[in-house]
């Protein structure tokens, strides 16, 4: 299980991002994570493939007036510690280093902010540990289970990601994903940081392979629970989905209807923007959340 690390030089003079390290050590490996603003209220930021914690720094400002800002990097992406093996990452692996983070950082109030993999592994993880979380903010993600087929957009995806593994470039896939707000070269210099050359892409190369598609698929039957246990979820949450998005399209229709406090909030789409709506449109998804906060007040 061989582990390597991104030298530091890499993450220096990044655009819009002036956040210092934090770090904790979750099951041998080390996490990095961004740690802004202070307050009751905690608002955990959860990536997906291929990003890291630089996703979110649009956001980060304007929650941080609110409360404390946390940005973790999941392992193989970003500052995190990376294992160089394409079978060392799993989904149980990635469920027990995030548990283990929020254990670590005995984070409580939160308000979890996901996208991607952020929700597959965050709302899980929201419903195993209820006294924890406060409220769930859903964007452009999903629960699958493989009951009912995945969607042609995203079998294309996968099978896109299993053909190109490692060379997977990051630049390209951002540029594709995006809907009217096109990233510039700095930007996407940003999110090839992380991986200096193809021994750091494991995480990248693994990540579309491990959702679940199949029934007995590992990660199945945790997912299966989660959508239970979110049937008679009764704390505040927010969907926000992209208008952009071939992946996760429609998605937003599917949690509005299963999570019933879902119901109870506004129906916002975040026009012009594609996968990584955080990206693109991030003040206006900021703007969102502190109002729907506001509105939404817990002891």
């Amino acid at each position: 299980m061989p582990v390597i690390r991104t030298p530091d030089e890499r993450f220096a003079n990044l655009p819009d991002w002036p956040y210092a390290p934090h770090y904790v050590e979750v099951n041998g490996l080390r996490l990095h994570y961004v740690d802004e603003g202070t307050g009751d209220e905690t608002f955990l930021c959860l990536h997906g493939e291929p990003s890291w914690s630089f996703l979110y720094r649009k956001m980060i400002p304007a929650l941080a007036q609110k409360g404390r800002v946390i940005a973790p990097d999941m392992v193989g992406f970003g500052r995190s510690d990376k294992y160089t093996e394409l079978e060392d990452y799993t989904y149980h692996m990635h469920h027990a280093t995030l548990t283990g983070f929020i254990e670590a950082l005995d984070l409580q109030n939160i308000t979890l902010i996901c996208q991607d993999w952020g929700g597959i592994l965050g709302l899980v993880i929201a419903t195993e540990q209820l006294e924890r979380f406060a409220r769930l903010v859903i964007m452009n993600t999903g629960l699958p289970t493989g009951d009912i087929p995945m969607s042609e957009g995203f079998m294309q995806w996968r099978a896109f990601a299993e053909k190109v593994g490692r060379s997977m470039s990051i630049s390209r896939l951002f540029e594709a994903s995006s809907g009217s707000v096109k990233p510039t070269p700095e930007v996407l210099a940003a999110y090839e940081a992380p991986f200096p050359n193809e021994s750091y892409k494991a995480g990248v190369a693994t990540f579309p392979l491990l959702v679940p598609i199949q029934p007995d698929s590992p990660g199945a039957a945790e997912v299966r629970a989660a959508r239970e246990q979110l049937k008679t979820w009764d704390k505040p949450a927010l969907v926000m989905f992209s208008d952009s998005d071939p992946i996760t399209r429609g998605g937003d229709r599917f949690f509005r209807k299963l999570i019933p406090t879902a119901k109870n909030q506004p129906e916002i789409t975040i026009q012009g923007a594609g996968h990584f709506l955080q990206e693109e449109q991030g003040d206006i998804i900021a703007r969102h959340i502190l109002v729907f906060v506001e509105r939404e007040p817990v002891a």
